[in-house]
């Protein structure tokens, strides 16, 4: 509100009355900014300042390295006073089990000056956790980081010395992950079953009849696998010729639909007879020779 200034009560005969003086708005003042630097002169401060630490750098050694250090950090501070903190953390191409991980072992926090991160040490913290398979990761001024992962494929959970690990498509265990949430996976069981996985799935995940009835893959001596079906069948692979006794069953499928019927077991380790074991009280299965299938 406008002041306005009047005299005494006294008045002169001869004067007459002074108009009280117009009210004047006046715009009120701007609010001062509180000490600090702007992005932009923080931006060409810091510029300066490392140009010059470089010249002390090539002048003094090993001291000039220490000096950027320290002068490293107060830089850091002023653009953390700018504004150039860690508000928003992006994890990509990550599953949600895989983020949380991820985010923990970066060791990064809210409010942490954002241009003061190692990011390749910051890369190398996410490459080590078992869910990831590669990392890049990048600073998006002002306030975000993203972190981008290529995830490892999970494809088997392996159950050896009774304990059980999830594994990826190169037999790797990813210790992070939890079994329990993965019980659509195959079940891969026995020594050496996890480095082998990666050869034998693959060709039984092409025969969708064998794979929607199969319970596990069973490694053998570590040397060849079982197949345990989901009835308590077995059906036995040979060491070597995986894919052509696969074949076989194949066609023995395909001439008595021998999945459908049922059986205790059928032998595929010779290639030239295929020896199938009926169940009891159930009529015999002629054991038919690679020739005649």
């Amino acid at each position: 509100m406008p002041a306005a200034v009047r005299g005494g009560s006294r008045v002169r005969a001869k004067s007459p009355a002074k108009a009280p003086p117009k009210a004047v708005r006046r715009a009120a003042a701007p609010a001062r900014e509180p000490p600090g630097l702007s992005p932009r002169w923080a931006l060409i401060g810091a510029v300066t300042v490392l140009a010059l630490a470089l010249g002390v750098t090539l002048a003094t050694g090993h001291r000039g390295q220490r000096l950027i250090a320290a002068i490293g950090t107060g830089i850091d501070g002023r653009f953390g006073d700018a504004g150039f903190r860690l508000r928003t953390i992006e994890v990509q191409g990550a599953s949600t089990l895989a983020a949380a991980d991820i985010v923990k072992a970066a060791q990064i926090y809210k409010n942490q000056p954002l241009l003061g991160l190692d990011l390749d040490r910051l890369r190398k913290r996410v490459e080590a956790v078992g869910w990831v398979k590669e990392a890049r990761v990048v600073r998006l001024l002002p306030d975000t980081l993203v972190v981008a992962v290529v995830e490892r494929r999970q494809m088997a959970v392996w159950q050896h010395a009774g304990r059980q690990s999830v594994i990826d498509d190169h037999g790797q265990v990813i210790p992070e992950a939890d079994p329990a949430r993965f019980a659509t996976l195959p079940l891969v069981v026995g020594e050496g079953g996890a480095s082998h996985a990666p050869e034998i799935l693959p060709v039984i995940a092409q025969r969708p009849r064998l794979m929607g009835q199969m319970d596990a893959l069973v490694r053998v001596d570590d040397r060849r696998w079982d197949v345990r079906m989901k009835d308590g069948s077995l059906i036995q692979l040979p060491a070597d010729g995986v894919e052509n006794a696969l074949m076989q069953l194949e066609r023995l499928d395909q001439r008595s639909r021998i999945l459908e019927l049922g059986f205790d077991r059928i032998d595929l380790r010779n290639p030239d007879v295929v020896a199938v074991r009926p169940r009891q009280n159930q009529p015999p299965i002629v054991s038919p020779t690679a020739a005649g299938l």
